[in-house]
């Protein structure tokens, strides 16, 4: 038999040499492969890597150095995928879950699919009981201890959760975010004889923030064999303290399991981050996922380049399970969102100092040169244009939930910046506002949500960024009012899920307050474009009322509206930048 060329195995990657013309054919089977030309190729040795490795070799043989890791990784894609299609399709019935409260069907089948996938992520709709579906897997002896990692304010009702669901479980929230014992101290001398024979017992169940996970990573690795991570778009960042820590333990733990309805905010690439953590190579190196399934954008940023397809390869995979309402029966009162134009205070807006307009100019400059200065006052722009539209149009939000407040339904009133919560606690002092955002601990948190739901208060204040996780305002409210918006869609659907999710028995509204100038225009705009990054992965059927391309960074165009309503001079298009928008259908 002819041999077309030779192929090694190193460090977890294939590399191979081989003639010129079925190193091309090679390319075009495999779009991970780097397309430039080299004498060898490298492919990242995961399970379906190498089994389409070995479908090709039926055509074109090759000498391999360790056939037996070609056999074992090519025959474990396998054996998941049928394992995989008999739970998909029912032939496989997941195993009864006994809790304390039932499970639902699908919750069982959630912890059905981790025997199977290790590790995945969980991105049913918000308030489909993913909290749940994570409990179940810890009946299982042989999943403890098992360990919780979830944002900060949300320990307690993970304690209350699992005492609800899995009271025979043993808890223990971290207090600290540097390591000392867990285990219990022993009482009395009768037995100390035989105590110092038995190993330490350890909590059945560990719960932690992200930061307190960075200074216990090297302490927990290794010993937890299961660990969650809830609200897991938390990870989409590499590098940082969190992403390092979390792929230490998760990497040492024997099943992940990832929970979040809106795993990314912004751009596709950031599904990469977060599944490589909760289960690592199902997507290969991350040069190789660039080339398959993203194009650039600007700004070092990568969309997918077809979220649909994307999303239908996870779920076939089963990197990722997503259930609809409707899919499970769970269906929802109806959900209204409403764009509701205010005014702004043109003074609060032409107050802007003149550093706006130099940092404007700098965001708008093309040479490459100052790239760096640039990113430095695009940021500093987009603060100043964001707090002032909050602060100018602020009195006028206050106003309009005065309105809805009238009917005497709560309000959870949704911002941004610490000077707008002031204009927002003052107007509307009369109704007992507080606060639920990022400068309060977790008590005040839990005093604040105390008082909304026993009435003592109105209005809750929440920071768009603080609520993902919380539970229980749905039986108590039903109207989220939006008075500052977030560049990111996902962060909006967060919001809403906090009262539109089961146990709600009333229909929802969420409005969306937005002014005619400052930063709302451009951002109520660009929303369209994200939102089709999360939509098409996670629910590749949705019609997409609108996308709209620009062609250009977001703070860009923010800059040049900001200097044409203040009648600066606006540096004109580069030649290859493309302005356009289109209406496309799913």
């Amino acid at each position: 038999m002819n041999s077309y060329g030779q192929i090694s195995y190193r460090d977890s990657a294939w590399l191979i040499a081989g003639e010129p013309f079925v190193k091309t054919r090679l390319k075009r089977v495999f779009p991970r492969a780097p397309q430039e030309a080299a004498d060898v190729i490298r492919l990242s040795a995961t399970p379906e890597n190498t089994r389409e490795l070995q479908w090709f070799l039926q055509r074109y043989p090759m000498d391999i150095d360790r056939p037996d890791v070609l056999e074992r990784l090519a025959g474990q894609h396998i054996e998941t995928e049928r394992r995989l299609a008999d739970l998909m399709t029912g032939r496989a019935q997941p195993g009864a879950i006994t809790l304390a409260e039932p499970p639902r069907q699908y919750q069982e089948f959630a912890a059905a699919l981790l025997e199977v996938k290790p590790g995945y992520l969980l991105a049913d709709d918000l308030g489909l009981g993913k909290t749940v579906s994570a409990i179940c897997p810890m009946v299982k002896p042989a999943n403890l201890p098992a360990l919780v990692v979830c944002p900060a304010h949300l320990p307690r009702q993970w304690k209350a959760m699992l005492k609800r669901f899995a009271p025979a479980l043993n808890v223990h929230v971290l207090k600290k975010g540097t390591p000392y014992d867990l285990t219990p101290k022993r009482r009395g001398r009768k037995n100390e004889a035989q105590a110092e024979l038995l190993p330490p017992e350890l909590p059945d169940v560990i719960v932690t923030s992200y930061h307190k996970l960075r200074g216990w990573a090297e302490t927990l690795a290794g010993i937890v064999k299961y660990v969650v991570f809830d609200e897991c778009q938390a990870l989409r960042s590499p590098g940082t303290g969190i992403h390092v820590a979390a792929d230490y333990v998760a990497a040492r733990a024997e099943r992940r399991l990832g929970l979040s309805a809106t795993p990314i905010y912004n751009y596709g690439h950031e599904f990469y981050h977060v599944v490589s953590v909760l289960a690592p190579d199902c997507l290969g190196e991350y040069s190789e996922f660039l080339r398959e399934w993203c194009t650039a954008e600007a700004g070092g940023k990568a969309r997918l380049a077809d979220a649909k397809e994307f999303g239908a390869y996870l779920r076939r995979e089963g990197i990722m399970l997503r259930r609809t309402r409707a899919e499970v029966g769970r269906e929802l009162p109806e959900l209204s969102k409403i764009v509701h134009e205010v005014d702004a205070d043109a003074a609060a807006l032409d107050a802007l100092r003149s550093d706006a307009v130099a940092l404007a100019k700098i965001v708008l400059r093309h040479n490459e040169q100052f790239r760096g200065e640039k990113m430095q006052a695009a940021g500093e722009f987009d603060a100043l244009m964001r707090q002032a539209t909050g602060i100018a149009k602020a009195p006028y939000v206050a106003e309009f939930v005065k309105l809805l407040l009238d009917s005497g339904e709560p309000i959870v009133l949704f911002g941004w910046h610490r000077a707008v919560y002031s204009i927002w606690l003052e107007a509307l002092a009369e109704f007992n506002p507080v606060l639920y955002t990022g400068t309060e601990s977790a008590n005040q948190k839990a005093e604040a949500i105390s008082a909304f739901l026993s009435g003592e208060a109105r209005v809750m204040i929440m920071s768009l960024r603080s609520g993902a996780g919380v539970d229980g305002l749905q039986g108590y409210c039903s109207t989220v009012v939006f008075g500052e918006l977030d560049w990111s869609p996902g962060v909006h659907e967060q919001c809403i899920g906090r009262v539109h999710r089961d146990g709600q028995g009333e229909p929802c509204s969420a409005y969306f307050l937005v002014a005619d100038s400052g930063a709302d225009p451009i951002m109520a705009e660009v929303l369209g474009v994200k939102r089709e990054q999360i939509e098409s992965v996670r629910n590749p059927d949705m019609a997409l009322a609108e996308r709209i391309d620009t062609g250009e960074n977001n703070i860009q165009r923010l800059a040049r509206d900001f200097l044409a309503r203040r009648g600066e001079k606006v540096i004109a298009e580069p030649a290859n930048v493309v302005v356009m928008a289109e209406r496309v259908t799913a």
